[in-house]
């Protein structure tokens, strides 16, 4: 072979592995983000036990996730200021399976009466196509029609009669459109400025369009900003004034606080309302999300954050609402460019601009570990025999498994969550619970503990523990045979 003849044929090897590794790569990433750590060490804080690591909880996707309480937000698509396709592919590997639209009135009928659906027919085809739900929001409105508001979060509903039956319209052929695709529905998004009998009439407004397209749809009322008992009451009363309960599955609020915990006293008032008027309707924390630095707009805005705070606050909130009986949803799956204003940071992921992720934060693996183990099968014990003696009030839940072990999950709720991992001691006691041999876990990081035997007594039923780390993470106490994977015998 001359030297000619090697040269081109090393030129061609080169080139052909070359496609070769192109073809993987690009095949890979579509399955596998490039930017998720998969590791053990995924989150690095200074908290500190000095008890022994056992593990890390194993995360779980989408397809082995049964049953979930948990939404992800996956929202201002209608107004562009994100790329789905940016984010996609974090969705599956985070194993929250609901996942919120907003529909974009003013995104699809830019030519009166000439709809456009493809941008929205591709995020929701692609989304089913990964096994995921869609939960779609109705909003905003739409200024090519006179008294038909705007595309911002900010507008008003339609007033005039041709915006109102555009609205109508609109509504209409987005529910045929999607009627094999979408069962799950919202209200307009935010419309607390309106009074309580104008937003319960364009609840119902809209949702009887949805109902005579879908029957079986299920649709959430009001998607408030807030959680103002008072707002829910008024709303529910001219539902049921006009005899339109039945239109709606669940009542749905927003309601940020700076400490996630303070937010309860409303969610129970709310709850007692709803049971009084409508005991059917089911409550969803529809969204709620902390910036993972100082912002100077939007909700949570003017104290310094950072991504160690919003992993501890998205994790107060998720369980809060868990243990409240409330659905939960986590907003939001990515920052994102809110424009003439700033960078939302409240995703779990971090973007440098509309077109360029940065990295996952912390706050998705911390996420991540809450989906793996507090999914829709457990059973939240209510009447849960637990003591826990400290010198603070400590937030707990207790739930029970289909194999009947517990989980005890507990934190320090007092305060807004600290850029710091201080730790105080508290004893524990359980009568009948489901304890054999207690671990240790801490939600922020994933890591498990063993609890060191001289620090815990179980017998007949009861487990007392000792000198147990508490900090104003969620933190739980389960049996080492449920969070951790038996190890094979070695050959």
């Amino acid at each position: 072979m001359t030297k000619k003849e090697i040269l081109f044929r090393n030129i061609f090897r080169n080139i052909l592995w070359t496609i070769l590794f192109c073809t993987f790569f690009v095949s890979s990433t579509s399955v596998f983000p490039q930017m998720i750590d998969r590791s053990a060490t995924r989150v690095q804080t200074t908290l500190h036990t000095g008890w022994k690591q056992l593990g890390t909880i194993t995360p779980k996707n989408v397809s082995e996730v049964d049953s979930s309480p948990w939404a992800l937000g996956c929202e201002t698509l209608c107004r562009d200021y994100i790329d789905y396709n940016l984010y996609k592919e974090y969705i599956v590997p985070l194993g929250i399976k609901k996942i919120r639209l907003q529909g974009g009135w003013a995104k699809t009928e830019q030519e009166k009466g000439v709809y456009n659906f493809q941008w929205l027919d591709d995020i929701i085809n692609d989304a089913l196509g990964r096994g995921l739900e869609i939960w779609l929001e109705t909003d905003y409105g739409n200024s090519i029609y006179e008294g038909g508001g705007s595309r911002d979060l900010g507008a008003g509903f339609p007033v005039s009669e041709t915006a109102l039956a555009a609205w109508d319209q609109w509504v209409e052929a987005m529910a045929t459109r999607y009627k094999n695709k979408v069962r799950d529905w919202a209200m307009w998004n935010e419309p607390d400025r309106h009074g309580g009998v104008a937003i319960a009439d364009f609840n119902i407004r809209t949702a009887e369009i949805i109902k005579r397209i879908i029957p079986d749809a299920r649709i959430a009322a009001l998607s408030l900003a807030g959680n103002n008992p008072k707002l829910v009451e008024t709303c529910l009363n001219r539902f049921a004034e006009k005899g339109k309960l039945d239109l709606f599955h669940w009542v749905v609020y927003h309601g940020y606080s700076k400490n996630p915990d303070s937010s309860y006293k409303n969610v129970e008032a709310t709850k007692e309302i709803v049971a009084k008027i409508a005991p059917h309707l089911k409550l969803w924390q529809g969204e709620n999300g902390c910036p993972s630095e100082m912002a100077h707009r939007f909700a949570m805005s003017g104290h310094p954050w950072s991504e160690l705070t919003q992993c501890k606050w998205n994790a107060r909130r998720m369980l809060g609402d868990l243990g409240h009986d409330v659905v939960s949803s986590v907003f939001t799956i990515c920052d994102f460019d809110h424009t003439g204003r700033e960078i939302n940071r409240k995703g779990l992921l971090k973007i440098n601009n509309k077109t360029s992720l940065a990295k996952v934060k912390m706050a998705y693996y911390t996420v991540q570990n809450i989906v793996s183990v507090f999914d829709g099968t457990l059973e939240r014990q209510k009447e849960y025999s637990c003591t826990i003696t400290s010198d603070k009030t400590i937030t707990w839940f207790a739930y029970r498994n289909p194999s009947g072990k517990d989980i005890l999950v507990f934190w320090d709720g007092n305060n807004i969550p600290k850029d710091e991992n201080t730790t105080f001691p508290v004893s524990i006691t359980v009568e009948n619970g489901g304890f054999k041999d207690p671990v240790w876990c801490d939600v922020v990081t994933g890591r498990i503990h063993e609890i060191p035997d001289d620090l815990k007594n179980i017998s007949e039923g009861k487990m007392i523990l000792s000198k147990i780390p508490v900090y104003d993470a969620p933190v739980f106490i389960t049996d080492r045979e449920v969070i951790l994977k038996p190890v094979s015998p070695t050959k």
